[in-house]
């Protein structure tokens, strides 16, 4: 949630940028109710003062009936202004919640994900004497997927993922669980990118799957139509993304800033409706409703979490040169970050069987925009009490094994493991 503060001093700046993000907001109506709501707000401040007081008065004696009938005006008086505050508070919050998180000035304006720009490009694309076959072709010849049986038990876009695939995918976890927990490699990574942020390892965990929806809204994840999937008759909504139940672990809670940052690595399955989405997209593993996800989330001081963002983005980096994968990295564009994000990369991986990169890496820049609804603060050594930052990033889901599957296939239709996958699969060469 934005600060109410900077929608009143720069309405036109916040109304501009929201528009970039591609949110219709009425600024003009939330500031309406922003004063109203102030004006109420002193109102009862004021009478609860006079309440105190005139009960002060009554100590000293039998109270008379003129002192009686100012008791009960000032409680009357206070009860009608409350009433009158409440729907107009939770009109306030819904208008405010509407507010995107504003975008850094860096981030490239544009109205579709296609604005997106290339900043980088890495490794060389496999050159293959045979006409290079999809994931999704290979996969099923191996046996490794089973989409027909899967859809009699579940329905359309989920799969039962056997075999070597299962091994590999497990592989991946592992050694991402190995890289985001090794100081001296973390070390590494922020030499090799003149970062000054802490090496602090990352701290495994397994969140819920599931958040009530207060804290889907806090954290600005919610998304009815096109994403989420809810519990019927329950509070519970499922996440689409390990990061979802992570973010908001420190809800309403002040933590000391010697702590900081506090950084998570977990994993768990995600759940997404992926609503509107046909075509190429729905083969094999590439989208489906029900995926795995290893992610990071990290809690920082506002003075260091852009560094931490550009930490996280690096090391997603490394994990892609290790596994020797060719990418490219994307500055996203105004329209593609999301509603609680400032900024926000992408790396994508290079697809023999599409001749182009898709996305298997995404990288979010929150700022204080989570921590003001989740109420999550910090507290410096000074005393002060402020909110801090959140920063999340994929470190892998199931669309690395993809672009291993297809970098990696041979003209058999076998795929070897990459160096770095090796110790984690008994040492097999391929599968």
């Amino acid at each position: 949630m934005i600060d109410i503060q900077i929608i009143r001093d720069n309405p036109e700046t916040v109304a501009e940028k929201a528009a970039q993000k591609g949110y219709e907001i009425n600024v003009g109506q939330l500031l309406k109710i922003d004063t109203e709501r102030k004006k109420m707000i002193a109102q009862i401040e004021s009478l609860r003062a006079d309440r105190n007081e005139h009960a002060a008065s009554l100590k000293a004696g039998k109270p008379t009936m003129e002192q009686l009938e100012r008791g009960k005006a000032i409680k009357n008086e206070l009860t009608e202004i409350e009433a009158r505050l409440d729907p107009l508070e939770h009109e306030y919050q819904a208008l405010l919640k509407a507010v995107p998180n504003m975008p850094l000035d860096s981030v490239p304006v544009g109205t579709t994900e296609a604005d997106n720009q290339v900043i980088k490009t890495v490794g060389e694309k496999p050159e293959f004497y045979f006409t290079p076959k999809n994931h999704a072709d290979i996969a099923m010849t191996k046996g490794w997927l089973d989409k027909e049986r899967a859809v009699k038990i579940a329905g359309a876009r989920f799969v039962y993922t056997k075999g070597d695939l299962v091994r590999l995918e497990f592989a991946l976890w592992q050694y991402g669980m190995a890289v985001l927990g090794d100081e001296e490699i973390l070390k590494q990574i922020i030499a090799e990118n003149d970062l000054q942020v802490s090496s602090k390892p990352f701290i495994p965990v397994l969140p819920p799957a599931v958040a009530k929806k207060e804290v889907f809204e806090a954290t600005g994840r919610l998304n009815r139509e096109e994403q989420t999937y809810k519990f019927e008759d329950e509070d519970l909504w499922m996440n689409a993304s390990a990061e979802h139940t992570i973010a908001p672990m420190y809800m309403n809670e002040i933590l000391d800033e010697k702590e900081l940052p506090i950084r998570y690595i977990g994993y768990t399955t995600a759940f997404r409706k992926e609503a509107g989405t046909y075509g190429k997209d729905t083969e094999g593993i590439f989208r489906l409703h029900q995926f795995n996800k290893l992610e990071i989330e990290s809690f920082t001081t506002p003075e260091t979490s852009l560094n931490e963002h550009l930490f996280l983005v690096a090391v997603q980096e490394y994990l892609m040169q290790q596994l020797k994968l060719p990418y490219h990295v994307l500055e996203k564009c105004t329209a593609d970050i999301g509603r609680p994000n400032a900024k926000g990369v992408d790396i994508e991986a290079w697809l023999p069987s599409q001749n182009t990169y898709r996305e298997t890496h995404t990288a979010d820049y929150i700022t204080d925009y989570q921590a003001r609804a989740m109420k999550t603060r910090l507290r410096r050594e000074t005393g002060e009490v402020e909110l801090l930052h959140t920063n999340d990033a994929t470190v892998f889901s199931q669309r690395p094994l993809i672009a291993i599957i297809e970098n990696y296939q041979t003209p058999e239709g076998d795929v070897m493991i990459p160096e770095v996958l090796k110790p984690f699969m008994g040492g097999k060469e391929k599968i």
